[in-house]
């Protein structure tokens, strides 16, 4: 996850006070000082607008950051500063410079620059999203890929993907069979809560009345996530002016250690459970193998900690649900608007899987339009679109410009992926783009083709790639053999997005399932 700034446009002129309170505030504490223009010998900083005294460019930042930092690439080039109070943030635009960054230069990027209620509510950045490049972010990936996301763990918990999505399927259908219609995104995020909880500790969440109706916790878990992610992306002068920070003058820090205290209700109860139950065990679930390590300190080089334990935890379940969900509803989002795009997907499903079965994991690899569908989402729609902020650990030169060491470096992919001198009709929804073999290769989303990012690269690239594609691809297939779909009679679809920490739709998509398969039993 990432902390991205952005200001409501109604709420721009209550912000804009409280930073003119804010600069005499910081003043009397800290004086001014203006930032000393660097030696002449060495390279200068990238273009930009100019800004305010002190706070510099917040003022005019947009809510929809993605769309305002590609016009101001129109302008300023495909790299370009931004003055954010203290803090320097450099916009990158191009593949090339992208490449420079996440490839030439990786190790100087290596790390995130990590926002004030990140830290809260990863219990310090104790994540591995968050923690600083080393030997604890290698331990803690280590763990985790192996252990958890790795081809073969992931094989070994198919049964677990498999039973939540029927489990969708069956609910859709209850929907179905009266017409009623289903919002997609709440639908979808119970299916994968479900999912990574019994990846993770073997079972499902229970939350504040101790209801175990998954579209009922699903749908308070997800309030929480939304919590979560809306505190992430909202403006803190904490971050802006770092000797602000102690003072959380916004109070977002201590909302989000609510937030955070609730989940830690969820995961002490699981992790009490755990250790009332027999001895841990590895090889049972993730949840388990991770005691063990605490427990018995089989990472002997690098410790892990309780605290680690409950930061991956969080990190897997609120960075791994929302995605998924808000991915499938700008796909079937996008084939209700191009409805030979999914008859062209159906047509294929019951070619490889036929109406008298079900979809199985097995069958994806045999749908090469599905999966160049979810590639022409993940191109339109990326989920993170100007993927995790990167913090230089020393001044580097990208581009020909300098770009400080401790700046906040923003690639905007969403930009790259829809630059008209990298793609033919940028703004169509075409997944025929990716049918070409030899494109189908180049653009994996695996980081090697800078062009296409939607998980990142380098060595910080997204850990959860194989696990994210079989969830998105598994879900879609299911969907689209099980049923027809079509909008209420006077409702028009909105495709519109809203900006945030990952890519939503600005409007749930509520539509009406339609059973297609021959065998009502297929549903159960």
């Amino acid at each position: 996850m990432e902390s991205i700034f952005h200001l409501n446009a109604g709420a721009t002129p209550i912000f804009v006070a409280a930073v003119a309170t804010i600069i005499l505030f910081y003043i009397i504490l800290f004086g001014f000082r203006p930032r000393r223009i660097p030696s002449i010998t060495r390279p200068s900083l990238p273009p930009g607008p100019s800004g305010l005294p002190i706070v510099g460019n917040l003022p005019f930042l947009e809510a929809e950051l993605h769309s305002f930092f590609t016009r101001l690439a129109s302008t300023y080039g495909p790299i370009f500063r931004l003055r954010l109070g203290s803090k320097l943030a450099i916009i990158i635009s191009s593949p090339p410079l992208a490449r420079e960054i996440l490839h030439d230069q990786d190790l100087a990027f290596a790390n995130h620059d990590v926002p004030a209620a990140a830290r809260a509510i990863t219990y310090g950045g104790a994540d591995i999203l968050w923690t600083p490049h080393g030997p604890t972010w290698r331990m803690l990936r280590r763990i985790c890929v192996r252990e958890l996301l790795s081809p073969t763990s992931l094989a070994a918990v198919y049964h677990h993907r498999r039973r939540q999505i029927r489990s969708a399927i069956r609910r859709l259908y209850e929907h179905a069979a009266v017409g009623d219609p289903v919002n997609v995104g709440d639908q979808i995020f119970v299916a994968v809560l479900n999912v990574v909880t019994s990846m993770l500790w073997g079972g499902t969440v229970e939350v504040e009345n101790g209801s175990t109706d998954d579209l009922q916790v699903g749908r308070q878990f997800r309030e929480l996530v939304g919590e979560i992610t809306l505190l992430l992306g909202k403006p803190n002068l904490s971050d802006f002016f770092p000797g602000l920070e102690r003072f959380d003058l916004q109070g977002i820090v201590r909302k989000m250690d609510v937030l955070r205290e609730k989940l830690d209700e969820i995961y002490d109860k699981i992790i009490e459970s755990k250790r009332k139950g027999s001895k841990v065990k590895a090889g049972e679930d993730f949840l388990d193998y991770m005691l063990k390590v605490e427990d018995e300190g089989l990472e002997t080089n690098t410790p892990f900690t309780i605290t680690h334990v409950k930061a991956m935890l969080m990190e897997i379940v609120v960075a791994g649900t929302d995605t998924t969900s808000n991915a499938v509803e700008f796909a079937l989002a996008e084939m209700l608007n191009r409805v030979e795009t999914m008859k062209r997907v159906q047509d294929e499903l019951e070619h490889v899987v036929g109406k008298h079965n079900i979809v199985e994991e097995h069958h994806i690899d045999k749908l090469p339009y599905l999966n160049a569908t979810i590639k022409e989402v993940l191109r339109l729609h990326p989920t993170v679109p100007l993927l995790v902020p990167h913090r230089p650990s020393s001044t580097c030169t990208v581009g020909g410009y300098m770009v400080p060491e401790g700046s906040r470096v923003f690639i905007n992919a969403w930009a790259i992926h829809r630059d008209p001198a990298i793609w033919k009709e940028p703004l169509e929804f075409k997944p025929e783009r990716f049918m070409n073999t030899i494109h189908e290769r180049k653009w994996d989303g695996n980081g090697n083709d800078f062009n296409y990012l939607p998980f990142g690269s380098g060595r910080r690239i997204c850990a959860g790639i194989a696990m994210a594609e079989k969830m998105l691809a598994y879900c879609l297939a299911s969907l689209l053999h099980s049923f027809d779909w079509k909008l209420e009679e006077g409702k028009k679809l909105d495709l519109s997005e809203k900006f945030g920490i990952v890519l939503k739709k600005a409007e749930p998509l509520v539509v009406i399932p339609v059973a297609r398969l021959s065998n009502p039993d297929l549903y159960c």
